[in-house]
């Protein structure tokens, strides 16, 4: 990461609290008094992928032990596709001519995020949309949202991961799963409110995708990202968050012309002993 950019992040976490809303005397925030939380799934043989994958996630080892000359030398080789586990979908995914994932900017990828908790109205409906109402109620309590935001949904699904049959809401795998799928998402009317009305910068949430298990036309990616917004699927640890605070660092793979790809993805806090 270039100087500059470090120089804004360390700003920006300078200033996190106030952005979200605190009313309290700021504290001065810097990467080297951060609590960091891993917001990524391993990517191993458990990894999930959309159920008509051709393929998942491959790892085999090209050499693992002691060499001639007498020391411990492993290398190995991995195959995936881009969208699976814990992964960014880059805006072209499904917006022609929009941002490939190595064309995103590094600034719509790190920022102050806040935290929406839906999961109780989500696990008692696996069809549930996030709605305009849910951020108002969260805002009661938390104050507006602010601008250039990166907005953390946690439904609670992350708990499922990697069961496959309680995450997706069938086992089954192949093109007749499809219609099967049952989990919650983001109702397109919300995703067009947030990019309007809040002027986010980026969404993520812990289930397979931003879009609901039964939608059909994928309208909350199509609208995300024809506005050149990144999604973030498959988030691990969100109920280790607080509902605001959040600085996130979100790196994907730098693949030349990609849709997607594996993401590491982290969370600031500040490390208060909390």
């Amino acid at each position: 990461m270039t100087t500059k950019i470090w120089k804004k992040i360390s700003a920006s976490l300078m200033l996190i609290f106030v952005l979200a809303g605190c009313q309290e005397q700021p504290k001065q925030l810097s990467l080297e008094n951060m609590r960091w939380i891993d917001l990524t799934h391993s990517f191993d043989s458990n990894t999930l992928y959309w159920p008509n994958n051709k393929t998942g996630f491959e790892h085999h080892q090209d050499a693992a032990g002691i060499t001639p000359s007498g020391y411990y030398y492993s290398s190995y080789s991995y195959c995936t596709p881009e969208h699976g586990g814990t992964h960014l979908d880059a805006p072209i995914h499904f917006a022609e001519k929009k941002l490939t994932v190595d064309n995103i900017p590094l600034e719509q990828l790190t920022g102050n995020a806040v935290l929406i908790d839906v999961s109780k109205n989500v696990l008692a409906n696996r069809d549930y949309l996030i709605s305009i109402a849910d951020i108002e109620e969260w805002e009661k309590t938390n104050g507006k949202i602010p601008e250039d935001a990166i907005i953390l949904f946690k439904t609670g699904y992350g708990k499922f991961y990697p069961n496959r049959e309680k995450y997706f809401g069938s086992a089954l795998t192949g093109a007749e799963a499809i219609p099967l799928l049952h989990f919650p998402g983001i109702n397109p009317q919300t995703t067009e409110w947030l990019l309007t009305k809040r002027k986010i910068k980026a969404l993520g949430l812990d289930t397979p995708s931003l879009d609901y298990g039964q939608s059909k036309d994928f309208q909350t990616h199509r609208i995300l990202m024809g506005a050149n917004k990144s999604g973030f699927e498959n988030l691990a640890n969100l109920d280790s968050l607080p509902a605001k605070g959040i600085y996130v660092i979100a790196l994907p793979m730098k693949i030349g012309n990609g849709s997607g790809a594996p993401l590491r993805i982290i969370a600031g806090l500040a490390n208060d002993g909390k």
